[in-house]
């Protein structure tokens, strides 16, 4: 057998690419939502502690997951790279190699919501590509020993593997345009979708506080913040939707969407924002929500006296405990079924999710919503609880500078500053905003249709030429002054004030 690594290397590499590669078609070709890659990221995030997880949102962004796959594929590569160094020692060796790889992506797999027989055939077939093709070069490597165009036949041999991978890059292209076609079926499906009772309004006038550079106080669907574990978003038909209530009842009950859709809509302004949110952080928005209240829901079911709480579970698996207490007060919390006037976005939980005004999203608003169990805190616990966050997440009070932005140099004289502010299902009763520690001036806000969305504010202030810092604080309708005390998100969401430094010239 040739003495040279390079061979081996490229041979176990090439073997585990196209192994990857038929085992993504092969889920794709069955429409199953994850890939054991996908399944393996998203064990990995399920797995990861709470602290970690932050750390990494807050570095990487939108980022966090594709970096996470990509961390996943270097490893693979890796794995490989050593399968096929083994391969020059002994042919049972990158065995190990491989049927360690499978039972990894196995367990991902299996560990996943809902997975049955068939989602075990992508992890099948992966592991049936590596071993015979692996095998296959790595014989032609040790055939070439007795011949003495070694460099010939190495070259034949790549170029063999080549036209392998080209051929299975090929049907991945053909597989990921027949799962493409399902997910396009979906959103069509979508767009087509007309819900009776959901309207589109534009928002009440007074909203905007008319400073050029705050955030809208609508914000649109495209630009709404993403936060989720999943890596592959669901891709439900309506038709194939249905909701279990559960648990702490008299009665069960079993909503299909079209039972859902036909009972009486509500619609509201709501802001919605994530615990992970940093001080003068980005991860909130404002959107109409339509849909049916929980508390219609479970008023005819007999909840218990002894239930406390509500465990939400999401389609991909994902988990939440909401406060009974929340869902069935006076506030709109409620089973959504669209946005801004429209069927949800596939991203944002289509066909169903939940709005619970108040609290953070992580104890609250779960997409593509499948389960709701009345339960107690003491039995039932969610994904992110399980991580040391806090059980109830309610939303603290807190304000953000939109302008001027960190940087920015503006004009000395008048000064105008602006941004938002929230306290959701409490209100926002005043802003205050500081200069270099001066004292306290009193914004303008914009108005608003409840306590459940945030608010718009606006100051102008004499300012002379030179570098600056600005603050601003909240003051709730409850008489809450936001806290200076500057903390970090976990466990129950950031506090301090917002500062933003700037120059007058």
């Amino acid at each position: 057998m040739t003495t040279r690594r390079p061979p081996w290397v490229l041979a176990g590499v090439l073997a585990g690419l196209a192994g990857l590669a038929t085992s993504y078609a092969t889920a794709m070709v069955l429409t199953i939502r994850e890939s054991p890659v996908v399944a393996v990221a998203e064990l990995v995030i399920k797995l990861t502690p709470g602290p970690v997880a932050e750390r990494a949102i807050s570095i990487l962004g939108l980022f966090d997951k594709p970096f996470l796959v990509g961390v996943i594929l270097l490893l693979l590569v890796g794995c490989f790279a050593a399968a096929g160094v083994l391969a020059r020692r002994a042919w049972w060796a990158p065995l190990l190699v491989w049927f360690a790889l499978a039972g990894v992506g196995l367990g991902a797999v299996l560990v996943q919501r809902g997975a049955g027989p068939v989602d075990v055939l992508p992890v099948a077939v992966g592991l049936v590509t590596w071993v015979t093709l692996h095998s296959a070069l790595t014989d032609a490597l040790h055939r070439g020993l007795s011949r003495p165009d070694l460099e010939s036949h190495e070259r034949r041999v790549f170029l063999v593997v080549a036209g392998v991978v080209s051929a299975a890059a090929i049907g991945i292209a053909v597989a990921g345009r027949l799962v493409g076609a399902g997910r396009r079926h979906v959103e069509v499906s979508r767009r087509l979708l007309r819900i009776p009772g959901v309207t589109q309004r534009q928002p009440p006038a007074d909203t905007s506080i008319g400073l050029r550079g705050i955030a809208p106080w609508q914000t649109p669907n495209e630009d709404f913040y993403l936060i989720d574990t999943t890596i592959a978003k669901p891709t439900i038909e309506p038709k194939d939707w249905s909701l279990r209530i559960h648990g702490l009842v008299e009665r069960e009950l079993t909503l299909s969407y079209a039972d859902l859709v036909d009972r009486e809509m509500t619609e509201s302004w709501i802001t919605l924002n994530c615990v992970s949110n940093e001080v003068g952080g980005g991860l909130i928005g404002n959107a109409r929500w339509s849909g049916v209240r929980i508390s219609d829901l479970l008023a005819g079911l007999g909840v218990s006296d002894e239930a406390d709480c509500v465990l939400q579970t999401s389609h991909d698996g994902w988990t939440c405990a909401t406060p009974l207490a929340a869902l069935t007060d006076d506030r709109d919390a409620m089973l959504a079924v669209a946005m801004n006037g429209r069927p949800l976005p596939i991203e944002h939980g289509f066909p169903v999710r939940t709005i619970v005004p108040g609290l953070y999203g992580y104890v609250s608003a779960t997409k593509w919503v499948v389960d709701l169990q009345v339960s107690t805190f003491a039995d039932s616990t969610g994904y992110w609880t399980t991580r040391g966050w806090s059980a109830e997440g309610p939303v603290k009070i807190a304000s953000r500078i939109d302008v001027p932005r960190g940087g920015d140099e503006v004009p000395a004289g008048q000064v105008s500053f602006g941004g938002v502010a929230w306290h959701q299902h409490t209100g926002i009763e005043a802003v205050e905003v500081q200069v270099d520690g001066g004292t306290w001036t009193r914004a303008e806000l914009g108005g608003v249709p409840s306590v459940d969305t945030w608010v718009q504010w606006a100051v102008t202030l004499e300012v002379e030429e030179g570098d600056h810092d600005v603050r601003v604080r909240a003051i709730g309708k409850d008489g809450e002054t936001q806290t200076s005390v500057l903390r970090a998100p976990d466990p129950d969401g950031a506090t301090g004030w917002h500062t933003v430094e700037f120059s007058a010239v």
